[in-house]
């Protein structure tokens, strides 16, 4: 093959990978969910990381509570959505304990989510008495 045709062809490939692309994420609102209460660390976490991605994307970003029974309630909405990447949740580590808690969850939390990136987090610390 010449040098020409091998250039004719590189071109006529960029095009049309240029072509078949898709829409550029988000092209509607994103829904984060929190499964705690409006005002908690969690839901402020996510609002104002909300905000940023609004400003960000140029789409809205939608921040639903839906909290109950330890953060499960809304970990069951995200887990039933479509997997499109336009349902979010922003949970706490109560995500990786509670199949302890809860036996029969309506999710499973290792294969019907996937981490995104961690949004903050705080050190913990166990103190007991000597005796």
């Amino acid at each position: 093959m010449t040098l020409g045709r091998l250039a004719v062809l590189a071109a006529l490939a960029m095009f049309w990978a240029s072509t078949a692309m898709g829409q550029g994420y988000p092209n509607k609102p994103v829904h984060v969910v929190v499964p705690f209460t409006a005002g908690s660390a969690t839901d402020i976490l996510a609002r104002t990381y909300g905000q940023k991605l609004s400003e960000m994307w140029n789409q809205p970003v939608v921040v639903d509570n839906r909290p109950g029974a330890g953060g499960t309630i809304g970990a069951a909405v995200v887990a039933k959505s479509a997997p499109d990447g336009y349902t979010l949740l922003v949970h706490s580590a109560a995500q990786a304990y509670n199949p302890s808690i809860y036996p029969s969850l309506p999710y499973d939390t290792v294969e019907d989510f996937i981490d995104i990136v961690p949004l903050g987090g705080q050190p913990n610390v166990l103190v007991v008495a000597p005796s």
